[in-house]
């Protein structure tokens, strides 16, 4: 059966709440400690689950050697002194007790044990190759280790403390629906789940996941929408004798060359700007430009894909099929230009979100 619910994850900025410098300097450095520990115990585990995958091609060790990946307490035949999703967290949990909450390893391990059984055969087969965990990468926490989550009026913000470190959320001009669901999580009708705090460029974000109920809406399946992604046009879609159109080539491929234009430019024009504080101001407006051309892209690719599924619910269709798409991703990947500038995986992502949470069906050509 289907679920009723959804996961959603939003980017929420938040601030030490606390007084003074001192303060705040040594929570953020113990944030970027647990950030470290996180890095070096992900790539542990991956590490032990890995060996303990393939133990059973070391043939070279002795016929009579067991290689069964079970408690010995349960099994005979069992090589391990405990549960094997317990072996991973023994092993990280020793290694840095007391410089990480154990909360956090354990979350990740589970996490991590739980990517790893799903991309085993890949792993098995040689087609994929472990993951290898980068240092700024975001550590996870649940709800044990948040506490206190209320909307403070003096302050406006959303307080909460998380492993009694206080924090306030900067949600800014926020034109999305952060304030909303963090609300809803205060009121008890939404809920958080499992989350991650991200660290970047001496920032702290909350990459927080809300489980939501789907929209309901009056869908037939046997309806059925057809939807091609081209880059002439970004999305043509038709229900029966119904068509829609949307968005054109000169709207967005041609302002987003005229952005990557713009961007050359600056970097030729770099070299003769005023150095004064170093790098960082000769390439400001390289980077500015840089950081345009994504959120031009990011924005344009979500009203195309929320146009789509509006037109979908408003004809009640609730199939929504994609034409010929294997034909013109292998297209794309031979021409340099096209992949450059189509963001197809981007939209398809986009699509699939907003689908699954209208309560469609897509299916994909």
């Amino acid at each position: 059966m289907e679920k009723s619910t959804l996961k959603l994850t939003r980017k929420i900025q938040i601030l030490i709440d606390l007084p003074t410098k001192e303060e705040k300097k040594e929570a953020l450095d113990k944030l970027y400690q647990w950030q470290n520990r996180c890095f070096r115990a992900a790539n542990l585990i991956v590490t032990h689950l890995y060996v303990q995958e393939m133990i059973r091609e070391f043939l070279y060790l002795s016929e009579g050697t067991k290689y069964k990946l079970a408690d010995e307490k349960k099994d005979e035949q069992g090589i391990l002194n405990r549960s094997r999703i317990n072996t991973t967290y023994r092993v990280v949990s020793d290694r840095f007790k007391g410089e990480i909450p154990t909360n956090i390893l354990s979350n990740l391990n589970q996490a991590l044990i739980s990517s790893f059984k799903k991309n085993r055969p890949e792993y098995w087969n040689g087609e994929r190759s472990l993951k290898n965990f980068r240092r700024d990468m975001a550590f996870p926490f649940d709800l044990e280790g948040l506490s206190g989550l209320l909307y403070n009026e003096e302050k406006n913000a959303f307080c909460f403390r998380l492993f009694r470190i206080p924090f306030r959320t900067y949600l800014g001009k926020d034109f999305t629906d952060k304030r909303i669901l963090l609300e809803r999580v205060v009121e008890g009708k939404t809920k958080l789940c499992t989350s991650q705090i991200k660290l970047k460029d001496g920032k702290i974000f909350l990459l927080a996941v809300f489980e939501i109920e789907k929209e309901r809406h009056d869908l037939r399946p046997e309806i059925i929408a057809e939807a091609s992604l081209s880059l002439e046009y970004p999305i043509v879609v038709k229900v029966g004798k119904a068509r829609l159109t949307i968005g054109t080539k000169e709207e967005f491929l041609y302002r987003r060359l005229a952005i990557q234009s713009a961007h050359r430019r600056a970097k030729i024009g770099a070299t003769y700007s005023k150095s004064g504080k170093g790098i960082k101001r000769k390439l400001k407006a390289v980077d500015r430009l840089g950081q345009t051309e994504r959120k031009y892209v990011h924005n344009r690719l979500h009203v195309y894909s929320r146009r789509l599924i509006d037109f979908c619910v408003k004809h009640r269709a609730g199939t929504l099929i994609l034409l010929n798409q294997e034909e013109k991703t292998e297209i794309a990947k031979e021409e340099q230009f096209v992949l450059r500038n189509w963001s197809y995986y981007d939209l398809m992502t986009k699509i699939e979100y907003k689908a699954k949470k209208a309560g469609l069906e897509l299916i994909i050509d």
